[in-house]
């Protein structure tokens, strides 16, 4: 009697997106609507959407690429092939800038939570102390084993979804329409600050690295991956339209002002928050969200820049090599949050700056030589040259906005 052969399964569309997802969303969120007020509601929203197209398409050239090379190949093996040896070596150094400044940015950013948890019980910390005594728990954690890693990430990541909800739905249960299309402000002026938004919104879109990840996961297919890419995305997408919503529906233009004067770091941005809900359960809500958040964020950003730097240094996997890898990774970045600890906005700026060349222009670059070489049968993306044209000037109006906005060429909200 014949036997019908087993046809293996192919792994679910929804654990891919949620790879993507996860990657996207995390403690970034948090200088959106400071960065944003300027701006405010509508123009934010046409500049997450645009942004979303171009990472969205961009992340799609990655894998037009990656489908003309073997299961496996890496994001720094693809550029190297295509684009040369010095565009690979820019690739990795911004790659590595970027994990550094994220590091230095959740250091930051995990100062100014616990200094505002401390306070609620009347404690008085110092953010720079705090940030580096976390830094080092963070350290240890990511020291003793990626399977440690996995499994805190985990219980953090649960965490964080359950106050992501009860937080979310509190803050739009309480938005002011009056407040949220900002209808008392005589005269305002929104257009001027759309442009130093962009490396903000170009930095909550950062999912590039996981597309070799997820062909490995799938296989060449092409459709499951783009979808992948689109629900992910996607997802982050609509989370973020809802945080300002939720955020500029609360927290009136003006307002933001003040919140931008004293750093724009999420402690500030929480405790605004919680002063317009006079909620103290709310409250509580959006320092717990806000904690799991950095920690989430913290683990995965800094266990890529450890997996990176070991690599790179071949530095071993015994105790004594790990133990040299996160001196590396994170002395560094914990120096740089005790000489300036309320500088998270700061940090996730230039990390958009330097998030360009990787999410924008090698993507964009990748496409076309691909297209050249190989002729891109398996996949294209749609478009042509214009749409590679058009992420090659996404990347070098997110490079233009940044630079200027250091110079105080551009206006600023205040």
């Amino acid at each position: 009697m014949a036997t019908l052969p087993i046809k293996k399964s192919s792994p679910s569309l929804f654990g891919g997106a949620m790879i993507i997802g996860g990657t996207i969303i995390g403690a970034g969120m948090f200088s959106l609507p400071v960065v944003m007020s300027g701006a405010w509601f509508y123009w934010s929203i046409v500049t997450l959407i645009f942004t979303w197209f171009c990472m969205l398409h961009s992340g799609l050239m990655i894998l037009e690429a990656n489908l003309n090379y073997r299961i496996g190949s890496s994001f720094s093996t693809i550029t190297k092939d295509l684009l040369g040896n010095g565009w690979n070596i820019i690739n990795g150094i911004t790659l590595a800038f970027v994990l550094y400044i994220l590091t230095y940015a959740y250091i930051s950013a995990s100062g100014s939570i616990i200094q505002h948890a401390m306070r609620e019980v009347s404690i008085d910390f110092s953010p720079g102390l705090a940030g580096f005594l976390f830094a080092l728990v963070v350290a240890f954690i990511v020291w003793l084993s990626t399977k440690t890693v996995s499994r805190m990430t985990s219980i953090i990541l649960g965490a964080k979804v359950l106050t992501f909800f009860m937080t979310f739905g509190g803050l739009v249960y309480n938005i002011k329409p009056a407040v949220l299309f900002n209808t008392t402000e005589v005269n305002p002026t929104y257009w001027p600050y759309i442009l130093m938004t962009l490396p903000f919104c170009l930095a909550s879109f950062g999912y590039h690295g996981n597309v070799p990840s997820l062909m490995k996961y799938y296989g060449k297919e092409p459709e499951k991956i783009k979808r992948c890419l689109f629900i992910g995305t996607s997802m982050a997408l609509v989370l973020y339209l809802i945080w300002l919503v939720g955020t500029m529906g609360n927290i009136s233009r003006p307002d933001f002002v003040e919140i931008i004067a004293k750093g724009g770091n999420i402690d500030v941005l929480v405790q605004s928050l919680s002063g317009g809900l006079n909620s103290s359960a709310l409250g509580l809500l959006l320092t717990l969200f806000s904690n799991f958040a950095v920690a989430s964020s913290f683990l995965g950003v800094t266990l890529g820049l450890f997996d990176y730097l070991a690599d790179l240094l071949k530095f071993d996997d015994t105790k004594l090599g790990r133990f040299k890898t996160a001196l590396v990774t994170f002395l560094p970045p914990m120096v740089g949050g005790m000489i300036y600890p309320n500088g998270f906005i700061h940090a996730i700026g230039f990390a958009g700056l330097a998030a360009t060349v990787w999410a924008a222009i090698v993507p964009a670059l990748l496409a076309r030589a691909s297209r050249k070489r190989f002729g891109s049968p398996v996949y294209r993306v749609w478009g042509g040259n214009v749409m590679i044209g058009l992420i090659l000037l996404f990347g070098v109006l997110n490079a233009a906005a940044h630079i200027l906005s250091n110079f105080n060429l551009l206006p600023v909200y205040s």
